[in-house]
């Protein structure tokens, strides 16, 4: 498996500037890519990562995707003087030449193909390129917003041609509708295009019909274009990840891409000028620790948008703390979405039935064109000279969220703990896990009945059980401590060191602990008081105890391929535990497991995003070829190739909505559908 994140910046894009008065382009300033640098040489990222130097894309490389015409006109810019290229940038909607632009442009092209070729060679496993003009609105034969040449389209057709890829997959999380993006690529099915944009019924620039959610693609290429309008602004974290849960993920898995390129707006965090919105920098590790599960981890990450400065530099840092894998940020805010929201995504849902496997039993009939171009929300003015006067008093505001800022991230920022995956070697098996980890030394007999005594005598009643708990607590104390940030342990009981486990961390202070338990369970602990939610996936029901809020039976057995369970990970069990925001999650995999080992990694993969990234695996000792897996997936491999895509049958699709339908008003990420009574707006 390919290491290392790259990281290319080059000075010279920031001489790409405006040279007269123009209030709509006035805010894509050089400060963008200079601060953004800078903010990660503050948290002493930069030099974490591996530099790749930029370079000069050449002619035939922007050709592949740009007419000859456009380029000689991008040239010919060089030797203007002022007047000049403020005339021939009037040819333009919203751009500007300076007499370095076409330099600029050309580097921007350069260091997004030098990171596709550190990604694709395996020199990094990953990277993110800081690039100015940004280019996923240009368009073959025309500048447009801000943007010259279209980086991201050019290193899509690149990666074909000299990589032979045949799937590649486009993750656009700007404000704005990569339009430029989805022109070149709309007849492809080579390439799956997603991009979510700020839309307002067409109201909001470019405004365009073909922005909307029912523009899925031409010719071969319908399907692999998708577009999810939002129509109001003030979207926030959950909004971005219920898209990401319902819509994006569940497409890409079953895509199955072997490059994911993102075209990385920060214009969609809070505090944008362009966006309106309220999403906080660490949603952008949250995206980012998603899309890295994809195409074996092979992600290349490029800059687009971002205007508000302070916003901008803190959510790439954050984009790429999570390419170099440090443990993603507790995500904040309410975690449910708005009914905007919800309702743009249920109708990217029903235009692109017909065209995915996974969607094919999901029933969109009641659908009657849910955004029916009401204008009862507040819409935004589509003319971006005319917002100017807003922006301009709302300066304090800008001021407001920077300070806002400052105090956000230090509450959300934590030291990465030392050890990154913590076992012991009781069993004298470990010489048999792929990667290495990091050994502690088991606690005594001793030890464990001082600890014991007493508070969990109801559960350990033989003296073998407790023996066995020697080298659980080790880890499981390294863990509740932060001195590792996850931890696999073997057990022979795996029931009885589950029950003690999760008594052990709420006892400790942990006031949300999230289980999942494969297999057949024995003890089912206390989940009343909600410090416990249990998620137990098992072949049949569990006798004996009834579904609550905290103790959900999931009744899944994982087909004979091993590659449908991603729809219960991605439409019930993600969804349930973002909504829930564990401080720990213990994944345990015990007798009879219902699941194979792609699905049990697809578990601990996922779900690193939450709490901290802190995840104690407890594993039944006859499963050596499980824990190697999961040892795998929690020292960073991503999510396991699951080859082509078997759909669940309409039985197991029924399972899910249902439990959808029982659970969608206590866990609020699970709403994917208006169809019963949403309250929030």
């Amino acid at each position: 498996m390919a290491s290392g994140t790259a990281l290319i910046y080059d000075e010279e894009m920031t001489t790409h500037k405006l040279l007269w008065s123009d209030p709509v382009c006035g805010i894509e300033v050089p400060e963008r890519l200079s601060s953004s640098y800078d903010q990660l040489k503050r948290y002493h990222l930069v030099e974490r990562c591996v530099h790749v130097p930029a370079r000069e894309g050449s002619k035939e490389e922007i050709l592949l995707v740009h007419s000859s015409e456009h380029l000689e006109v991008a040239k010919s810019t060089q030797t203007m003087n002022e007047e000049e290229l403020k005339k021939v940038s009037g040819n333009y909607d919203a751009f500007f030449f300076h007499p370095n632009t076409y330099r600029c442009a050309r580097l921007a092209v350069g260091a997004t193909l030098e990171l596709v070729d550190a990604v694709m060679s395996g020199k990094v496993r990953n990277g993110m390129a800081l690039v100015r003009p940004p280019g996923h609105h240009s368009q073959r034969n025309a500048a447009n917003g801000f943007c010259l040449f279209n980086n991201v389209a050019i290193a899509a057709e690149y990666a074909k041609l000299k990589y032979g890829l045949q799937r590649i997959l486009i993750v656009d999380w700007d404000v704005h509708h990569g339009q430029g993006t989805q022109y070149i690529f709309e007849e492809d099915p080579s390439v799956l295009y997603f991009s979510w944009h700020r839309y307002e019924h067409q109201e909001f620039w470019p405004s365009l019909k073909e922005s909307d959610y029912d523009a899925v693609g031409l010719g071969k290429g319908r399907g692999f274009n998708i577009n999810l309008p939002w129509n109001k602004v003030g979207m926030g974290n959950s909004d971005y990840l219920a898209a990401f849960f319902h819509v994006l993920l569940p497409m890409a898995f079953e895509f199955d891409p072997e490059l994911v390129i993102v075209s990385s707006g920060y214009d969609s965090g809070i505090g944008d000028p362009e966006g309106q919105m309220n999403a906080t920098p660490e949603v952008f590790a949250h995206l980012t620790h998603f899309v890295m599960q994809l195409a074996n981890g092979k992600l290349c990450v490029i800059l687009e948008g971002g205007y508000h400065l302070k916003s901008l530099s803190e959510s790439v840092c954050m984009t790429v703390k999570t390419l170099l894998g440090d443990p993603v940020p507790q995500i904040t805010g309410e975690m449910a979405p708005c009914l905007s929201a919800v309702e743009s995504i249920q109708n990217v849902r029903a235009a692109h039935k017909r065209y995915w496997k996974w969607l094919m039993y999901e029933d969109t009939s009641f659908l009657q064109n849910l955004s029916t171009k009401s204008h009862l929300l507040k819409k935004a003015n589509p003319n971006p000279s005319i917002e100017h006067e807003s922006k301009i008093t709302n300066k304090d505001e800008a001021v407001k969220v920077e300070r806002f800022l400052e105090l956000h991230m230090k509450n959300i920022l934590f030291p990465v703990p030392p050890i990154k995956t913590a076992t012991t070697d009781s069993k004298g098996s470990v010489h048999l896990l792929p990667v290495p980890v990091h050994f502690v030394k088991e606690m005594d007999k001793t030890e464990i009945k001082a600890l014991v005594s007493g508070f969990y005598a109801d559960i350990v009643k033989e003296d073998k059980n407790l023996l066995s708990l020697g080298s659980m607590l080790a880890i499981l104390d390294k863990i509740l401590k932060k001195e590792a940030c996850n931890g696999i342990a073997e057990s022979p009981t795996c029931s009885v060191s589950v029950a003690v486990a999760l008594r052990h961390s709420v006892r400790f202070g942990f006031q949300r602990v999230l289980c999942i338990f494969v297999g057949d369970m024995e003890i089912i602990p206390n989940t009343e008081d909600g410090k416990i939610l249990m998620i137990h996936i098992c072949e049949k029901e569990q006798s004996g105890k009834t579904r609550s809020k905290h103790y959900i039976s999931l009744n899944w057995k994982e087909d004979a391929e091993g590659n449908d369970f991603f729809s219960a990970v991605l439409g019930f069990i993600l969804p349930v535990a973002y909504s829930y925001q564990p401080n720990l999650t213990v994944i345990a995999v015990g007798p009879n497991r219902s699941l194979g080992i792609n699905g049990i990694s697809l578990l601990f993969s996922l779900l690193q995003g939450l709490a901290e990234s802190r995840i104690f695996a407890v594993i039944e000792d006859t499963e050596i070829n499980v824990m190697q897996s999961v040892a795998k997936a929690l020292v960073g491999a991503s999510a396991p190739h699951f080859g082509v895509y078997v759909p669940p049958t309409q039985e197991k699709v029924n399972k899910i909505k249902i439990l959808r339908d029982q659970f969608q008003q206590e866990w609020r990420m699970l709403q994917c559908s208006v169809k019963d009574g949403i309250s929030r707006n």
